[in-house]
């Protein structure tokens, strides 16, 4: 599992190492890692033209080590000081190699360095900067933005923030970011990870000085190690049943599409419990589906057992909406929330006073008419509003967006990084929350069967183009690869 941590966090990590070890060992175990990646990343390090961009704190330093051992091996480094201050040490070093340094003021000289250089090392701003870059840091991020070379920045890309990966105004767009000793929160999440581009850790030796992780990110062995495996005791009552309260007379598609991510998903048993139009397309294009039709105003109280519910894709908001929606509710298991129902549940949140699970579903809209905040600022602080929500509602919550983020009191965000703009079509979340419900339904947690649920959706609409049809046939073939990777791996 990758962890993630708040700047806060890697600075008391760091002070805590600094003191058992001799001064100045951080920088140089930083410094040496950033030279491997840009030496890397030049390939043919001798004549290479190397551009610093170098701020007043210690990725500034680091920066200067880095391109003092560049210059060594025989590239032409130029170093750009940016900041109020530099380091000192640093930039001695890199003078002895045969670097240079210019003034960030001498603005024909900076902007013919950086559009002759091969690579831009941004060593601007580090884990401590937040708002907008100041000049001449922001004139810098958007020459090397424009730049021809690659671009590699220094533990965190200049203008991100490193605590939930904002950013406000100009940034740097890395080619790559060499972070170091643990991963940042904001390297994760959009739009700081799109900012990072391809980002690599260097160990500096924090581990065991880190605290819990502020966040965290699975990984194909996660997943696979949380996922339900049938075995020889197994039937279709013990692998999940999962109840599918969705659809409505307009609304059809999304039963059918919720219904198919729960089968595909490998659901012991699906029961269908929806009114007559929504019925018919489920029992025509999943026959092994179990059905119940509802009447006007029914609830599901003849449905039968299930182990976990889905409530709310394409059900309407209407009064016999809400019929079905508080007798879900009003069950003893498990109850996955979306879409519909989270527009009922906003204008009645007792909906929520149960005492069995509750797993909501929203993107930021609705999300935001569940907090009554505005929905831009839910997109520009996901991980922010997530966790409130998470607080404030007493559920585990999965926000849907450009970076899907799973939150559960006291528990770190999970971060899923597996996203793919080609799931930005409708129906796509329905598939979503069909597969979620019967890993819920299997007996996975809310936070893990959310995290787990996100994960596999996200890799299953990664070739695209497709529709959401596309994601519901491509889930096995998604969870037959995450399972033989681990058998693979021993």
């Amino acid at each position: 599992m990758r962890t993630a941590y708040t700047s806060d966090q890697i600075r008391a990590a760091e002070a805590a190492l600094m003191a058992t070890v001799p001064e100045g060992t951080l920088m140089e175990r930083a410094a040496t890692g950033l030279a491997v990646i840009c030496a890397r990343m030049l390939g043919a390090v001798y004549g290479s033209r190397v551009v610093l961009l170098v701020g007043s704190g210690d990725n500034g330093g680091d920066a200067l080590y880095a391109g003092a051992r560049l210059a060594s091996r025989g590239a032409r480094v130029d170093a750009i000081l940016a900041g109020s201050r530099v380091h000192a040490g640093g930039l001695a070093a890199l003078r002895r190699a045969g670097g240079r340094a210019s003034d960030a003021r001498d603005d024909a000289a900076v902007r013919g360095l950086i559009g002759a250089a091969v690579l831009v090392v941004d060593g601007l701003v580090g884990i401590g900067g937040t708002g907008p870059l100041r000049e001449p840091y922001a004139t810098l991020a958007g020459l090397a933005n424009d730049a021809p070379g690659e671009v590699i920045a220094v533990d965190v890309p200049s203008g991100v923030d490193a605590a939930d990966g904002r950013v406000d105004g100009t940034a740097i767009t890395a080619d790559a970011t060499v972070t170091f000793g643990a991963w940042k929160t904001g390297l994760l999440v959009d739009p700081g990870s799109r900012h990072a581009g391809r980002a690599e850790l260097v160990d500096i030796g924090l581990g065991p000085y880190l605290p819990d992780p502020d966040a965290s990110a699975l990984t194909d062995a996660d997943v696979a190690l949380r996922l339900p495996r049938p075995d020889a005791t197994s039937d279709k009552y013990r692998r999940g049943v999962i109840g599918i309260a969705a659809g409505s007379e307009h609304y059809t598609g999304a039963a059918v599409l919720a219904v198919g991510g729960a089968i595909r998903a490998g659901a012991g048993m699906v029961r269908y419990a929806g009114v007559a139009e929504p019925v018919a397309q489920v029992r025509a294009r999943w026959p092994e589906t179990v059905i119940t039709t509802l009447a006007p105003g029914e609830g599901i109280e003849e449905v039968g057992r299930v182990q976990a519910w889905v409530l709310g894709p394409g059900l309407g908001t209407d009064e016999d909406a809400l019929a079905i929606a508080r007798s879900v509710l009003a069950s003893d298991v498990p109850v996955l929330v979306d879409a519909d129902a989270l527009t009922l549940v906003a204008k009645d949140r007792t909906l929520l006073r149960r005492t069995a699970p509750v797993l909501i579903t929203p993107h930021a809209g609705e999300l935001s008419r569940l907090l009554d905040v505005p929905r831009a600022r839910i997109e520009a602080r996901g991980l922010e509003h997530v966790r409130r929500a998470a607080a404030d509602l007493g559920v585990t919550v999965l926000l849907k967006g450009s970076t899907t983020l799973v939150a559960e009191e006291g528990r770190p965000v999970r971060i899923n990084p597996t996203g793919s703009p080609w799931l930005a079509t409708g129906g796509t979340g329905d598939v979503l929350a069909g597969l979620t419900g019967t890993l819920l339904a299997a007996g996975l947690s809310g936070y893990d069967a959310a995290s787990c649920a996100a994960y596999l959706h996200g890799i299953a609409g990664q070739r695209g183009p497709l529709a959401a049809g596309d994601v519901v046939e491509a889930i096995p073939d998604v969870v037959r690869s995450i399972m033989n990777r681990l058998r693979e791996d021993g």
